[in-house]
């Protein structure tokens, strides 16, 4: 089990938030939160290769809504313990989510926030615990069961990973934004791993997407779209205009989700794949307004 030295996290731009660390079954999991503590409750779950850190533009504009909004780094990813690649399943993920959210933070009536895996993980996790879940917010992501086609892009996306000898993981974030990062910014999202073997989640996640109705995980997801069809709580699509790979589950989404319906979902322009990153305020003052507004 490796774990990032904390000397890494020094200098982070724009992050002044501490962590709160976790004991998760065999693992540490790290979090941030802000906001008032009895505030109504955003869990922002990031996805592959990011950390928390993906949200700082996002989290003081839920702040100022006076909503309290905890961010956890994903096992492997961030603070959090970085195991070896036998470790990790698309169930070991949901389940270390589950057990931080629900068991050590009792989170309640909950809106989940999902991006990328967050995504994948979030909605399997509302669809499992619909009695915690309030609402879903769903940003460049979806809910594959192995029945549908991935696109090409995602595709090669996979297969770079894979053959890399070395993820740089500051290109790669680079890679889905519309806007320059800073050198700055780039080296927090490298600041997890100071070296290959650190890299272990990044390097296997994208095989953890189902793609067959073989795939062990495609059970569990079907079982989660079953339960999503029949969503009547609130449902938020908030994707970017430019996402090749996400972009086509935004109208899947509102299409199958019933608590989507009525709702006005948003398209946020000039924006790539990390939309966190290109317009993270405009994605915050989205996210606050459906929480304030929408019941």
């Amino acid at each position: 089990m490796l774990r990032t030295d904390e000397s890494r996290f020094a200098s982070l731009p724009d992050f002044p938030y501490e962590p709160t660390y976790a004991q998760v079954g065999s693992v540490r999991m790290a979090y941030v939160s802000t906001g008032p503590a009895d505030g109504p409750v955003a869990l922002l779950l990031h996805g592959e290769p990011t950390w928390s850190f993906l949200y700082r533009k996002v989290l003081p504009v839920l702040a100022a809504a006076g909503i309290r909004a905890v961010a956890p780094d994903l096992v492997g990813f961030g603070r959090s313990d970085k195991p070896p690649a036998a470790a990790h399943s698309y169930a070991a993920h949901v389940e270390w989510v589950r057990a931080l959210a629900f068991d050590v933070l009792d989170l309640r009536d909950v809106t989940v926030v999902g991006h990328d895996w967050g995504g994948l993980i979030g909605l399997r996790l509302a669809a499992e615990h619909s009695a915690r879940v309030a609402r879903i917010v769903a940003a460049n992501t979806g809910l594959p069961t192995g029945e549908e086609t991935m696109p090409a892009e995602w595709w090669s996306f996979r297969r770079a990973v894979e053959k890399a000898s070395a993820l740089d993981i500051g290109r790669f974030v680079q890679a889905g934004c519309r806007t320059p990062l800073s050198d700055e910014v780039r080296a927090a999202y490298d600041a997890p791993f100071p070296a290959e073997e650190y890299k272990v989640a990044a390097k296997v996640m994208p095989g953890l997407v189902p793609v067959s109705l073989e795939d062990p995980a495609a059970p569990a997801n079907l079982a989660a779209w079953r339960v999503l069809r029949q969503w009547d709580k609130p449902f938020l699509c908030a994707f970017s205009d430019g996402d090749p790979i996400t972009g086509p589950m935004a109208p899947v989404l509102r299409a199958r989700v019933p608590g989507a319906a009525g709702v006005d979902h948003p398209t946020i322009t000039g924006a790539g794949h990390f939309l966190q990153e290109d317009a993270g305020e405009r994605l915050g003052e989205e996210i606050a307004d459906f929480m304030t507004r929408v019941h």
